[in-house]
């Protein structure tokens, strides 16, 4: 025992003074992401006021034409007397649920149709260089005006919403699909398949995982495309949703019906985006954030 050096106090200061410095440093980072989330939120608030009370008070001094732009405080009060007192067409829920509905169930089916065909295509090269070319010019056409055509082939029904949706949905998630299971890291592969694993094992235990990222990418612009297609076959010839809301406003020249409609369109597509956005960072909580994203 004797000859074993004593311990200083000294040699303790030096890794909690580090130690202590790395926390400090810790808690000034967090304390600069909540200022700017707060900063950004605040920012964001005031733009949207600005440009809601810039409307307001431009419209009420016939700047513009309150006929044709109508006025925030008009949009708000149809939105409360259909809230209150329903629509032409049933209840202001109901209309948002089958609008709902229909993007969902051509959300999915879109977005299952585009992720197989993505990874089939990019993991079998044959496929497609034999089918490139038929899908460009699909990609190519405008898909919008196939709302009619499925309005004829299924009626007013959900169906000729749906099939709208699905056609705007799966070339997003089918290109993204693709290029992801393209971009996977050759030597993962390799690695894979020196330890033995058949084509099917690579395919769901190495290619989908890597493409997710690039999957989830698509999704978020994918689902405003599939909000777009319902209420684009709404809009053309429906019984009920937001769509029929917007083409029964126009047809009475009520403007702020119209706006109203747009407004709840709006946050529905928000909630969405949020949900996703929630499902993301939950999924992928082992990446680095963004710099500059917002936390």
């Amino acid at each position: 025992m004797s000859g074993v050096p004593p311990v200083s106090p000294e040699s303790f200061a030096a890794p909690v003074a580090a130690a202590e410095r790395v926390t400090g440093r810790g808690e000034a980072r967090a304390r600069a992401a909540r200022h700017r989330r707060l900063l950004v939120h605040t920012a964001r608030v005031l733009v949207l006021a600005v440009a809601v009370g810039a409307w307001e008070v431009l419209a009420r001094a016939e700047v513009i034409d309150p006929f044709n732009f109508s006025m925030p405080s008009r949009i708000w009060d149809q939105i409360v007397q259909w809230t209150l007192h329903g629509t032409a067409q049933g209840s202001l829920g109901e209309q948002i649920w089958y609008t709902l509905y229909e993007a969902l169930c051509g959300w999915g089916i879109g977005v299952s149709a585009g992720v197989v065909f993505g990874i089939t295509l990019g993991r079998v090269p044959f496929l497609a260089d034999v089918l490139g070319p038929y899908i460009k010019v699909l990609n190519a056409l405008p898909r919008i005006v196939l709302a009619p055509i499925f309005l004829i082939w299924f009626g007013l029904g959900p169906a000729s919403k749906v099939a709208s949706a699905v056609v705007l949905v799966f070339f997003p998630v089918f290109f993204n699909a693709f290029q992801g299971a393209r971009e996977v890291d050759r030597h993962l592969v390799a690695n894979a398949r020196v330890l033995g694993a058949s084509n099917r094992r690579v395919t769901f235990q190495v290619v989908i995982p890597s493409a997710t990222s690039w999957i989830f990418t698509s999704l978020h612009v994918s689902f405003g495309f599939a909000l777009i297609g319902a209420i684009v076959g709404e809009y053309i010839g429906a019984t009920h949703g937001i769509g029929l809301l917007v083409s029964a406003s126009q047809g009475t020249f009520n403007s702020a019906g119209v706006y109203a409609a747009m407004v709840i369109l709006a946050v529905v597509a928000l909630l969405a985006e949020g949900l996703l956005t929630f499902a993301e960072k939950r999924l992928f909580r082992w990446k680095p954030p963004q710099p500059g994203a917002d936390r």
